[in-house]
């Protein structure tokens, strides 16, 4: 019985995932990008744009837990789609801000944007300075209806900002 409960657990994309941006979080939000229809649906032509790597890297950490906490998404163009391929703790390659992205904003702000509050939309964020943003910006306020839709996610998949990612 144990076996089947840790099972159905883990292939829920609503499961706990522990810390708030941890390497399991980030997993979770890799299967909440991939059941999201505007993220998958809408940016397979933003995917294609990766510097010829195959695909994007999407890196963002907590502003209280420090830049080498950072995890990422690796989403790559597929029939069309832009799907996530891979998440975790970021990784040692190096990104490039041509094509890649890196965010970073304190938890009260993770929390405002993932409610999508009054002031907290993607553009808002992005003005205010709640989120600090590093990457191709002509191309992000392009895609600016799925950033808010991307930002919004980050409220839905579970986790707890009372530590940082170990």
């Amino acid at each position: 019985m144990k076996k089947i409960y840790a099972t159905l657990l883990v292939g829920s994309s609503i499961a706990m995932s522990g810390t708030f941006m941890d390497a399991a979080w980030a997993q979770a939000m890799c299967r909440a990008w991939n059941n999201n229809a505007t993220l998958s649906g809408k940016l397979g032509k933003w995917a294609k744009n990766n510097g010829g790597k195959g695909y994007k890297i999407v890196r963002m950490y907590r502003d209280g837990c420090g830049k080498a906490s950072a995890i990422e998404l690796q989403i790559a163009p597929k029939g069309g789609k832009a799907v996530c391929i891979k998440a975790g703790k970021a990784s040692a390659q190096k990104a490039n801000y041509d094509v890649d992205y890196m965010m970073h904003a304190k938890d009260k702000d993770w929390t405002c944007m993932g409610k999508g509050s009054f002031g907290c939309g993607a553009m808002g964020a992005m003005m205010s300075g709640k989120l600090k943003f590093k990457g191709p910006k002509l191309e992000a306020m392009g895609v600016m209806s799925p950033f808010g839709a991307f930002l919004k996610l980050t409220g839905s998949v579970p986790g707890d900002k009372k530590s940082c990612p170990k």
